[in-house]
This record gives structure tokens, C-alpha cells and sequence, in this order.
């Protein structure tokens, strides 16, 4: 049987051959992809010489361990280190999401509930801003219709990671957020103390790195300029700077308001109205492709209640994960990694179940 390796370091030595060419780096698309991979390649590279030199010092010590009781003592935690390090590797060799290493659009929607889900909406911005910010990624507010009391009835965040490796990519820490978040709590207009439940949706899209990677018409596109409004519907504006595009093959909008300049808005609109069109893409793909390839933690179904924020328990709950902790306060000031590590875990069991049973989802 082959070394299902092999390929792979073959291919990482490829890549170090190519972009030591300066002549690579002239186009800055090309250099990007690249880098990528060879980011990703290197955990597998690194994991792969670990696991070779455990097995060397194993194979060593057992043949002077029946001679050097000391030696022979090393053989046990050397199995132990060998063993952790091939599951190590094992996971390094589940196929990645070719989308992990992207930046991020974010969307947050205020839902059922009013007012108090338009605040949860302005908690759930300033946690995402906040665990950013831990993780050294880029925030950039594209666009938002704030709430007379100062939440949100939505939001665009985009996220940037400066990290050539899809494992740190924003897509790949954030990817798992999309959904349906519920809160309960006292909102701050009840008077009796009463918890109500509301709820706010989380939309994450890969944003595209290079505008020529979604061939857009401009002919399929319908664009209607207004005048931009703020809180309580009051313009905030005297001419018409605020841009709506419609993508008509696939009824897609994308409304601007926040910067004074059309030209501004109608930019930042074309950067989410990418996004979501190959978001669509990839969930028509998806929807193509086996049911077993699909991850169990990161669903099409955008209407899925994935996370409760219980307030008085100070509790937060993710409903596919399983994972639970009483550090809601920590976690909405940005603590949210062992929350993401816990859907990463459960995709990687996902994903590693499916390498064992199902051929087809070997790489490539």
C-alpha cells in the first residue's frame, strides 16, 4: 500500500521550489493561494517528521532496552508519545475546507423579540469584535441600522486574518457561528424581572479574495441609490448615498448605508454581494455532494437554534456540541475558543468517522 504522505511532502517541497521565484510573487493571487497551501502543508510536514523520529527513537530503545533496564523503562511513555503523535498526524490528513484560510463577512440580524433582541444583536458584535481582537484578526464594520437604544437590528462585520495558515484563518474559527442564538434574560424595559426569551441570526460567509474570482454581470445586476436613514427611520443624509444591488439570477440583496459616499457604499455592497454569491455556490455543491460529506456542525439550514445565552444561570449552552459552561460573562467578552474548539472537535470526529467508511472522502 501506498504512503498516503508522500504525495503530499512531495507536493510541499514543490511549492517551497516555487515560491522561492520571485516571479510568483508578481501576481499577488497566485502568491496568496500558494502560501496558503504551504501553510497547511507544513502542520502535515512537521507532524509527519515527528511521528518518524518517535518511531527511530522507539525502535532504538527497545534494541538497547534488553540490555540497559534504564533504556527499557523509556519503551512504554516512547509508545505513548508515538501513538498520540500518528493521531496527531491521522488529523493533520483530514481534508481541510478550501475556504478555511479566507477572511470573514459576518452578519447579525436582530429576531424575534424587538428591542431587547436588537440589544442581544449589540452584544452578540461587540463578543465577535472581542474574541477578533484575541486572535490578532481585523474588524471593520461594513454597514449597520442601529436602535434608538442602542442595539442593532443588523449589522456586517468583516473579519481579516493575517495568518497565512487555513487552521488560523477567520473562516476557519468562524464558520461554525452561523445560525440561530437565543437569550434569556431580564430585558432592560421590564419592570417586574421577569426572563424573556428572544433571539438574533448569525450569517458567515467566505469573503473573495480577488473581485475576478466571482464573474459578476453587470447586467445582472439591478442597483437603486436612497438616502441613508438612521435610527427611528430619520435621514442622517441629504443626498442619495445609501446603494442597494440586486443580483437578479439569484434574487440576492445587499443594501449600504454607513459611509457618505456612494461610491464607498456601492464597493463595500460589492464585497458582500460576492460573499454571499459564493456562499451560494458552495451550498449548491454541497447539496450535490454525498450526505456523509456534509459537516454535522456547520449546516445549510441558517434557521438552526445552535446556541442558547441564559443570563441569570450565567450559562451558554451549544446545542450541537453538547459543550456547556457557566462563564457567559467571559464568553461575551470575547472568551469564546473553547465554544469554537468544541464544533471544531466534533467536525474532526465527523470528518475522520467518514475517512474510515466512506472512500470518497479521502483527499484528493
Amino acid at each position: 500500500m501506498s504512503d498516503p504522505v508522500q504525495p503530499l511532502l512531495d507536493e510541499h517541497a514543490q511549492l517551497q521550489r516555487e515560491l522561492a521565484d520571485p516571479a510568483v510573487h508578481a501576481d499577488a493571487g497566485k502568491a496568496r493561494k500558494l502560501g496558503r497551501r504551504y501553510s497547511e502543508l507544513n502542520g502535515i510536514v512537521e507532524a509527519h517528521r515527528r511521528v518518524e523520529q518517535l518511531s527511530e527513537d522507539l525502535e532504538a530503545t527497545r534494541e538497547l532496552g534488553s540490555m540497559d533496564p534504564e533504556l527499557a523503562a523509556e519503551i512504554e511513555p516512547l509508545e505513548a508519545a508515538l501513538e498520540s503523535a500518528q493521531e496527531a498526524l491521522r488529523r493533520k490528513l483530514i481534508p481541510r475546507d478550501p475556504d478555511d484560510g479566507r477572511n470573514v463577512i459576518l452578519e447579525i440580524k436582530a429576531g424575534e423579540g424587538g428591542d431587547e433582541s436588537a440589544l442581544f444583536a449589540g452584544d452578540l458584535l461587540r463578543m465577535y469584535m472581542r474574541y477578533a481582537e484575541s486572535l490578532k484578526f481585523k474588524t471593520e464594520v461594513l454597514s449597520s441600522t442601529p436602535t434608538e437604544l442602542g442595539g442593532y437590528k443588523d449589522v456586517q462585520l468583516a473579519v481579516k486574518s493575517s495568518s497565512n495558515d487555513p487552521a488560523h484563518g477567520a473562516w476557519a474559527r468562524l464558520k461554525y457561528e452561523g445560525g440561530v442564538h437565543r437569550v434569556q434574560r431580564v430585558p432592560a424595559t421590564e419592570s417586574q424581572g421577569r426572563v424573556h426569551t428572544s433571539a438574533a441570526g448569525v450569517l458567515v460567509f467566505p469573503e473573495v479574495d480577488e473581485p475576478d474570482e466571482i464573474e459578476i454581470s453587470q447586467n445582472d445586476l439591478k442597483i437603486d441609490v436612497y438616502r441613508s436613514s438612521g435610527p427611528g427611520g430619520q435621514s442622517v443624509n441629504t443626498t442619495d448615498s445609501a446603494v442597494r444591488i440586486t443580483h437578479l439570477p439569484t434574487g440576492i440583496v445587499v443594501a449600504m448605508q454607513n459611509e457618505k459616499s456612494q461610491l464607498q457604499n456601492r464597493e463595500a455592497a460589492m464585497r458582500v454581494l460576492r460573499a454571499r454569491i459564493l456562499a451560494h455556490q458552495q451550498e449548491q455543491i454541497d447539496a450535490d455532494n454525498a450526505a456523509v460529506r456534509k459537516s454535522q456542525v456547520r449546516t445549510v439550514d441558517r434557521s438552526e437554534r445552535i446556541r442558547t445565552y441564559n443570563y441569570p444561570e450565567n450559562r451558554i449552552a451549544d446545542h450541537r456540541t453538547g459543550y456547556k459552561s457557566y462563564n457567559l460573562d467571559q464568553v461575551l467578552d470575547g472568551a469564546l475558543e473553547p465554544v469554537v474548539n468544541s464544533a471544531i472537535e466534533l467536525d474532526e470526529k465527523t470528518r475522520l468517522e467518514q475517512l474510515g467508511q466512506d472512500p470518497a472522502g479521502k483527499r484528493d
